[in-house]
């Protein structure tokens, strides 16, 4: 069995991607409706208002906007410089320039984290541990919300970006273990056949108390 890529490797292979493609991924991708995972997110919030919401993988800051724009102290995390510097811009909102690999997340800080189109790009190796961080930075009975496209739990390369291709059972597993509870999961685009919806969206909350 071959050895596997090294991490950093991986990382930094797929955030070149971000770095090349950055203006035309936020022209492909300014007007994507994702209201309804944005939604998602904030009616199973049970804090008061204004919201402290990490953007993780925050790309150009389109749903940023919509955050503060609800009214919520939105802060955006993203591997890729000319994306932290687009988010920036756009949002005027805080943006973090961290990879996924090597998160400085403060514990506790937030009352839910917005995880759209991310976590895929995760290799399988260190999905757990980066789940327990998105738990840990969470306040308890925080949520966090999470996209990602579906398959076969197939894992590697697609083009000039790594990802993994989870199905239900295996996510649901991933996220039980990093102690989180189910709030729901749902497939997207909403209203059309199982077949034609590629995006597998889930919804998990930090227990208030350990159990």
């Amino acid at each position: 069995m071959s050895e596997p890529e090294p991490l950093q490797t991986i990382a930094e292979r797929t955030l070149d991607h971000y770095r090349q493609s950055a203006e035309a991924f936020r022209a492909g991708t300014r007007d994507h409706d994702v209201s309804q995972n944005i939604a998602a997110l904030l009616k199973h919030i049970h804090a008061p208002s204004p919201l402290r919401i990490l953007d993780l993988g925050c790309g150009p800051g389109r749903d940023l906007k919509t955050f503060a724009a609800l009214g919520h102290v939105a802060v955006g995390l993203d591997g890729a410089e000319p994306f932290v510097a687009m988010a920036r811009a756009d949002s005027g909102c805080e943006v973090w320039h961290q990879d996924l690999l090597r998160l400085e997340l403060p514990d506790a800080a937030f009352d839910g984290i917005f995880a759209n189109a991310v976590l895929f790009h995760l290799p399988s190796r260190e999905l757990p541990r980066v789940l327990r961080q998105l738990h840990a930075a969470l306040q308890p009975g925080g949520v966090l919300f999470c996209s990602n496209p579906r398959g076969h739990n197939e894992e590697g390369w697609s083009g000039g970006r790594y990802g993994c291709w989870y199905d239900w059972p295996t996510w649901r597993a991933q996220l039980l273990a990093a102690g989180f509870d189910e709030l729901e999961h749902y497939y997207r685009p909403s209203g059309l056949p199982r077949a034609q919806q590629p995006w597998l969206a889930s919804v998990w909350r930090k227990p208030a108390a350990d159990r």
